[in-house]
């Protein structure tokens, strides 16, 4: 929900904290997640991980989720990693290194919620925080905010999705363009390329989201996360295949109630009410 300056509110009574680094709020159907550590830009840090985890599970096993908004605290969405610790030396054992990055994969822990996730790019989002922004369903951005794969500059690549999501969002060109010499985009050029679905002025981002949030929150529960699947799904399918899984998807659609909730409510006109059922 709004607050100071256009920023996502942080004080709600019905939100929780995750090590404080992540904030959880679960109001009127929508989970709001924000990354809460604004005087280090937001940088993922073990802990934050923890919390993003923790908070994707929760979505996860709460059936009155409709969807998640993800968002950062202060000026900046994400602008990457803190280094805590010196990941295990290179000809180390495989398995050490696996799992340091396994303990830091947060973008595949939003990646795997069921519900649609929007990102509200309240800033900069750099280098895994990008990651973070590829693993939502819908992306929209602030008007001053900054995107840009940065890995390659520090001598690494990203492992988190970053070479797998964007040149399926944004196509090859651009995607290897912006990996390969580490390119930062303003938010204009940004969804010119189709990386960010809406840009708008900072003090209004919260209001666009929340108001985006509420009215994919009153669609039928059920219908859209089965849409979400078959769009992810199919694009690992050939044609054929993703058309036998939409009707499959389909078949099972017809035997819900809120699917002949919706049939009710357009025959009668009137506002469907859907229970996820």
């Amino acid at each position: 929900p709004p607050g100071k300056n256009g920023n996502i509110a942080l004080e709600e009574p019905m939100s929780t904290t995750h090590g404080e680094a992540a904030l959880y709020v679960k109001r009127d159907g929508v989970a709001w997640v924000t990354l809460n550590r604004p005087e280090a830009r937001n940088r993922i840090n073990l802990r934050m991980c923890a919390g993003i985890r923790r908070a994707c599970e929760e979505i996860a096993q709460d059936d009155d989720v409709k969807l998640a908004v993800l968002t950062g605290a202060g000026d900046s969405f994400c602008d990457g990693d803190e280094e805590e610790e010196a990941p295990p030396e290179a000809g180390g054992p495989s398995d050490e290194l696996r799992a340091y990055l396994e303990a830091r994969r947060a973008a595949s822990f939003i990646g795997a919620v069921t519900q649609p996730v929007i990102a509200a790019i309240n800033g900069d989002a750099l280098g895994h925080g990008l990651e973070l922004a590829l693993a939502c369903d819908i992306r929209v951005a602030a008007s001053g905010a900054r995107l840009g794969m940065t890995q390659i500059a520090e001598g690494a690549m990203p492992w988190d999705g970053g070479t797998q999501r964007l040149p399926r969002i944004v196509g090859r060109a651009w995607a290897t363009d912006m990996l390969l010499n580490g390119r930062i985009l303003d938010a204009e050029e940004s969804l010119r390329i189709g990386l960010v679905h809406q840009v708008t002025p900072p003090d209004e981002l919260a209001g666009r989201v929340e108001q985006m949030a509420s009215t994919m929150a009153a669609l039928a529960p059920i219908a859209t996360r089965y849409a979400k699947e078959v769009v992810l799904k199919g694009m690992d399918m050939t044609l054929e295949q993703g058309l036998r899984l939409e009707t499959d998807l389909n078949v099972i659609l017809q035997t819900t109630r809120d699917r002949a909730e919706g049939v009710a409510s357009f025959l009668e006109r009137r506002e469907p009410t859907y229970t996820g059922e």
